[in-house]
């Protein structure tokens, strides 16, 4: 039985989204986002094109879908892509490890709770960030590609956010991945359903790519990614005046 956690808003952003508040409070709060924002900035600059990973926090390593998922972050890794996750544990720490010990580049965007979510001992950068649209807003803003193993509501909202960005045109047509066709079964129906009613368009339904195969995962994101969007290995150097340092791995 699952236990019956709580998730709650940090107290610094709880506030801002039960209504108008003084001129000051607004400011203060806008100012604290911004600063989340140059953090994230400053810290994901130099990480390279990224594949996102979403998936379950609470799958454990004996779970079919964390090895899934560490075979996919570890083959992505490969093809020279750094691999981004949440940052936590279950899925998102699955892929990392795969990337990390396949001598790939492993980055975190990780959310800080109230029950103290830590970041997975696989990561070569993370940040922790407070709150959840910064959060979302870095694992989109690096990506070529994103990958959707299964996962919960967290993992919905991130693919939901990836496909609203793309339809709309606000981002590139970057590749979406949903991986594990038994699991987002009834998802891909709904998915269906809505194009059938003409809530969406038909063509909506090319964003996604559904898969059992880590193996077309890879062929799929390099196609779409690699070939599409011209990706070549290439090294930036950082400019000292900007007080920028060379990443380590």
């Amino acid at each position: 039985m699952e236990n019956n956690i709580k998730y709650h808003l940090q107290k610094s952003e709880s506030p801002f989204l039960r209504g108008p508040l003084s001129r000051f409070k607004e400011l203060g709060f806008a100012l604290r986002v911004l600063y989340q924002f140059v953090r994230g900035f400053r810290k994901m600059h130099f990480i390279g094109p990224c594949v996102t990973v979403f998936g379950s926090a609470r799958v454990t390593p004996d779970s079919k879908h964390y090895q899934n998922a560490e075979k996919i972050g570890a083959e992505l890794s490969k093809l020279g892509f750094t691999i981004m996750t949440g940052g936590g544990p279950g899925i998102m720490e699955a892929a990392n490890k795969g990337a990390f010990e396949a001598g790939g580049y492993s980055v975190g965007v990780n959310i800080i709770l109230p029950f103290e979510q830590k970041p997975n001992p696989y990561l070569h950068k993370w940040i922790d960030i407070p709150y959840f649209f910064v959060r979302k807003f870095l694992l989109m803003k690096y990506s070529y590609a994103y990958v959707v193993m299964p996962g919960g509501m967290g993992t919905l909202d991130e693919l939901f956010e990836a496909i609203t960005l793309i339809q709309t045109k606000l981002i590139e047509n970057f590749p979406i991945v949903i991986f594990d066709s038994e699991y987002h079964k009834e998802l891909c129906h709904h998915i269906q359903s809505m194009a059938d009613n003409e809530s969406i368009s038909h063509e909506d339904m090319k964003l996604l790519f559904v898969t059992d195969s880590a193996e077309e995962v890879v062929a799929h994101i390099k196609i779409h990614a690699i070939k599409r969007f011209g990706l070549v290995k290439k090294q930036y150097k950082p400019k000292w005046w900007y007080g920028e340092n060379r990443r380590k791995f």
